[in-house]
Parts: C-alpha cells; sequence; structure tokens
C-alpha cells in the first residue's frame, strides 16, 4: 500500500478536504504526486514555471496519477544584488528545502516533481529529495536565449561599471540592459543556475538532455509532461531518491562539474545535497578529480558563447559520452535504467542529430562548443582546492577563468570587512596592480555567505587589475566571476580563522599549480613560516580579547542561519 493510501485510513479528514478543491472521488485511489516548484514574479528564471507545471501535472494525470501543486518562490541574486538582499540568499536554500519539506510530511504523497531554474532553488529541491528519500524528479527549467550579438546577463556587471566611469553613454548602457534577458528563464552562461541545472542531470535525478535546454523551445515542455508521467512510474517501481543519489553518482557530477568550468557555487551546493543522502563528500575530492579531468565545454563566462549552445551541441549527455570511461556507468537514474543504458539509447535515437541541427543555423560545429576530449580548452578541470597557513581548512579557486601569469602571484593585502569598501577602494584607484584584496567577515557565520560580484567586477572592467590583481574572501563569487579569485576560505573570519588576523601590507601567496595559499610575509616583510605562526598567534590572543562576548546581533531567519551555519568548505548548511 503506498503512503498516500496509509495516511487516508489514518485520516478520515484528508478525503473530504481534498474533494472541497478540485479533486474526484476516483482521484483518491491514484498515485499521488506533490509539484513543488518556485514559479513566482520573483525572477526571469521562475516567473513562467506555471506553463511546465501544467506539463507535469499532464504527464502525472496521464499515468493515472493525481498532483497536487505547491511552491515556495526563490530570490535571485542579481537582484539581491549589491544590497542586504545578498545576505539572504544562501540562506533562502535552507529554508527552501524546509518548506518543501513540510510540504511533502504534512501532505499524503507517493512522489515528488521538483521544478526550478536557478541558484538556490536547485540545490533546495535536491537537497530536500535526497532528505525525503522518496520516488524524485527534478525538472530544471531552462535558461533564457542570448541577446542581441551573444551578449548575456552578466556582462551587465561589467558594463555596470564602465557606466559609472563615464566610459559608456547612458542611452548605450539603458540599450544593454533592455536587451540583456530577452526571455524567461535562468541567465545564459554557465553560472551557478546553469551549473546546478547540470547538477541536476548529472547526479540522475533529472531526465536526459533536459539541462539548460531554451525556454523558447517546446521541447522543454514535452519534457516536464514526460517527467510527470515517469514519476508515476518510479513510484510502482519503489525506486527512490537515495537509489539514484548514490557517492558514484556525485563523483559523476564531480566530474561533469570539472569538465563544464562549473561554478564555485557547487562546492557549497553538491556537499550540503550529499550530506542529506548520507554522503560525506571531502573537498579533495573536487581537487582529485579535477586534476585528471578536461575542461571541454565552450560557454561564458570561462568561454565564448551562451548556454543555449551548449544543449544544441548536445549537453550534459554529449558530455558524459566523452567522458564515460572517467564515469560510474552502472548508476540508477530517474528514467529506471542506468546511465550506461540512457547513453546507448541516446546514441541510438536522433536525439543528438535534432539538437546539432539548431546549431547549424549558427554556422557552428558542436566541436566548437564541446571539445574533444583529445584537444581540451585546458587540460585540467576548472577547480582548485588551496590550501595553506591562510586558509587551513581549504579554499576553492576556479583557475580555467585566471591567466597563466597569476597561477603563481605574490601580493601585498588591502583589508577590508565588506565588500562595497573594497569596490569603492578598486574604483578610486587605491587598489594597485599586483594587490590581493581580501574581504573578510562574509562567511556563513560572518554575514550569511553573500557574493563578491560587484568586486570583482570592479577589477575586472580594468584591464591592469585584472591581470596582476586577486581577490580573497571566506565570502563566496558568483558564478559569472572571471580573474584571480579565492572564496570559502575556512576557517571564516567570524570564527577566528587567520584571514581574521590579516594585516594590510601583509604579503600573500596564491600558488595554483601547488594548491597553496599562505601568508608568506609581515607588514611587506618575507619572513619564515615559523615566526609567521608565531605571529598570527600573538594576534590571535588580541582578536579572542577584542572578540569575547561578541554576540550576532540578527534576529529573524538570517540570524538563526549564521548561529546555526557549518563551514563553507562543508557546504554552508544548517546543522
Amino acid at each position: 500500500m503506498t503512503r498516500s493510501q496509509e495516511l487516508r485510513n489514518i485520516g478520515p479528514e484528508i478525503d473530504a478536504m481534498r474533494q472541497g478543491m478540485d479533486w474526484h472521488e476516483s482521484d483518491l485511489d491514484r498515485v499521488q504526486i506533490l509539484v513543488e516548484s518556485t514559479q513566482g514574479s520573483s525572477h526571469p528564471g521562475s516567473f513562467r514555471l506555471y506553463e511546465l507545471v501544467d506539463e507535469v501535472e499532464k504527464g502525472v494525470m496521464y499515468g493515472q496519477g493525481k498532483p497536487a501543486h505547491f511552491t515556495v518562490t526563490d530570490i535571485c541574486d542579481g537582484i539581491a544584488q549589491g544590497h542586504a538582499g545578498m545576505n539572504y540568499s544562501l540562506v533562502s536554500r535552507e529554508y527552501i528545502a524546509g518548506m518543501v519539506e513540510i510540504h511533502a510530511k504534512a501532505n499524503p504523497v507517493d512522489g515528488i516533481v521538483l521544478l526550478s531554474a536557478c541558484d538556490k532553488a536547485i540545490p533546495a529541491h535536491l537537497m530536500v529529495a535526497a532528505r525525503l528519500d522518496i520516488p524524485a524528479i527534478h525538472v530544471p527549467a531552462g535558461v533564457m536565449i542570448a541577446g542581441p550579438d551573444n551578449f548575456t546577463s552578466e556582462q551587465i556587471g561589467t558594463y555596470g561599471m564602465l557606466h559609472n566611469k563615464g566610459e559608456i553613454s547612458d542611452e548605450h548602457f539603458s540599450r544593454l540592459k533592455a536587451h540583456a534577458c530577452p526571455t524567461c528563464g535562468a541567465c545564459q552562461f554557465m553560472g551557478t543556475a546553469g551549473t546546478m541545472q547540470v547538477m541536476a542531470e548529472a547526479l540522475g535525478l533529472a531526465l536526459p538532455g533536459t539541462a539548460v535546454i531554451p525556454t523558447t523551445l517546446k521541447v522543454s515542455k514535452d519534457l516536464a509532461r514526460d517527467a510527470g508521467t515517469q514519476v508515476i512510474k518510479l513510484v510502482k517501481k519503489g525506486i527512490t531518491s537515495r537509489d539514484i543519489m548514490t557517492y558514484e553518482a556525485f563523483y559523476n557530477a564531480i566530474v561533469i562539474h570539472a569538465a563544464i568550468s562549473g561554478s564555485t557555487n557547487g562546492l557549497l551546493h553538491l556537499p550540503a545535497i550529499a550530506r542529506e543522502a548520507g554522503i560525506d563528500l571531502k573537498p579533495q575530492l573536487f581537487d582529485e578529480i579535477n586534476r585528471k579531468i578536461p575542461f571541454i565545454v565552450n560557454t561564458r563566462p570561462a568561454g565564448k558563447y551562451p548556454t543555449e549552445y551548449f544543449w544544441y551541441a548536445g549537453g550534459v549527455p554529449v558530455v558524459m559520452l566523452a567522458l564515460r570511461d572517467f564515469l560510474h556507468l552502472d548508476v540508477m537514474t530517474c528514467t529506471g535504467k542506468t546511465l550506461g543504458e540512457n547513453l546507448a539509447d541516446l546514441e541510438k535515437s536522433s536525439w543528438l542529430v535534432t539538437n546539432n541541427g539548431y546549431l547549424n543555423k549558427y554556422g557552428l560545429k558542436p566541436e566548437e562548443i564541446i571539445y574533444p576530449v583529445a584537444k581540451p580548452i585546458q587540460k585540467e578541470g576548472s577547480i582548485a582546492i588551496l590550501t595553506g597557513n591562510l586558509a587551513p581548512e581549504g579554499s576553492v579557486i576556479k583557475h580555467s577563468a585566471v591567466s597563466s601569469q597569476m597561477h603563481v602571484h605574490i601580493g601585498t593585502a588591502k583589508v577590508f570587512s565588506e565588500e562595497l569598501s573594497a569596490r569603492q577602494a578598486i574604483l578610486s584607484g587605491e587598489i594597485k596592480p599586483g594587490d590581493v584584496v581580501v574581504v573578510r567577515y562574509v562567511g556563513p557565520k560572518g554575514s550569511g555567505m553573500p557574493e563578491m560580484f560587484y568586486a570583482t567586477e570592479a577589477i575586472a572592467s580594468n584591464p591592469e587589475l585584472i591581470a596582476s590583481t586577486a581577490l580573497i574572501t571566506d565570502g563566496r563569487f558568483s558564478g559569472a566571476t572571471r580573474g584571480p579569485a579565492v572564496g570559502h576560505v575556512s576557517p571564516e573570519a567570524e570564527e577566528g580563522g587567520p584571514i581574521a588576523l590579516l594585516e594590510n601590507e601583509d604579503l600573500i601567496k596564491i600558488d595554483i599549480p601547488n594548491r597553496g595559499l599562505n601568508i608568506i610575509g609581515i607588514k611587506g616583510e618575507l619572513k619564515e613560516n615559523q615566526e609567521i605562526i608565531e605571529i598570527l598567534l600573538e594576534r590571535k590572543n588580541k582578536w579572542l580579547e577584542i572578540n569575547k562576548g561578541r554576540i550576532v546581533s540578527e534576529s529573524g531567519i538570517l540570524g538563526i542561519y549564521r548561529k546555526l551555519a557549518t563551514s563553507a568548505m562543508s557546504g554552508g548548511y544548517m546543522k
């Protein structure tokens, strides 16, 4: 007997309440599916999800099930950017997951279909799918098409900096903003939204070929309907989310993350999702995999093309076919088949020919978007984990977006305790080529772990600084970030980590080849490591005295999150 039928027997009011809505008496005996979406007017990624929800519900009904639509709307990092709203971005992941859990536990449901497009909603949905351990499918809600001349929304940040400096006119800037987001959907680059859509598919919880579909194509609706029908089959076969979300599935996801040059935020989300499935993902696994998996997907911001071209070139299935020797092909997926079986089916179908036909319109070949493994964009994956006396528990850098001359860099620290001051210092010329901008007290416990997007864009908009200046933070970065940006430094400043003890003019060495992040000098003078350790200990004692009895003052949701958040390198989840 299914869960929904067991609960009906316990609570006779359930039938009565449901028949007070759109339920017919015959619906009560059907498989009951919770359809959860982030539908709302919050941003383009969620604005028109009702169209896909409608298709999922049709698929459920065609499968002889009964759907019920619930929604918890997400926020947009782009809209929250540059003000206190950004502090609420990561915490929203925890509360979206919590509300979906409440919906699923408080209602008689046998399976769940989750629809979302963007940065925190997708990881929240994947977290709660693992937590619930019921039959589940995620429907990635696709990406917007690119603007004129392949303009993509992350470029607005750079042009905003140029506009502030008077280098482009008001009219030019207004025109760019008007055409940066020409349709609904997630942003058109491999930022966190696109990355997490890919991760849902790579984990096997989304149907093959569903990540980063251009929202203008009808196929997105067709696949949403397929998901509704397929979840009924999962219920009948008894395949649950944890049957799919195994250690091997997460290993596969990290392989694909490396190949696509995925957002560094993936290192926040994948460990948090895995934890819900009872799996401990260590940061070192990301580094190990990235050392042997080539970067092969030529999409912005690390590459040239918008993400719709990635889908035209074959998307996640083609990357998996290219890297099949590195993948666990025997993992179960939401199709009810193994990954290996899915790939074999795709090779026999006309799906790839159809996709490539869209790419032909632009005069491009698939190998210009998804490079051959033998001739990659970069021999290693996109992510490196850096450790050292500045980050004993680790930090993250996307080195695919870093010029080769900055792979080893020594610079003087310029220290700030929040992003806007750092941004102003960059724009005013206070930051000089070769400096290392440090933004601290912005980790999970510090202020909710906001993005440092405007600071990185201020550096990126200056040709001299982008080639010579690094940014280090215990906060995180937008998936659109370019240049030498080291984030997730742990332990964070709020907990008295070494980043809290830095002072202006200390010397910092970033060493990507050797995976190092170290303080190597004090006040501009090189010092032996032991002497640096002793100086940091003296500073730590003073820091402890200054911060004695310091209490996180924020009330409400952010205050709760800051008190309960774990380190960024473990996923920044609420324990």
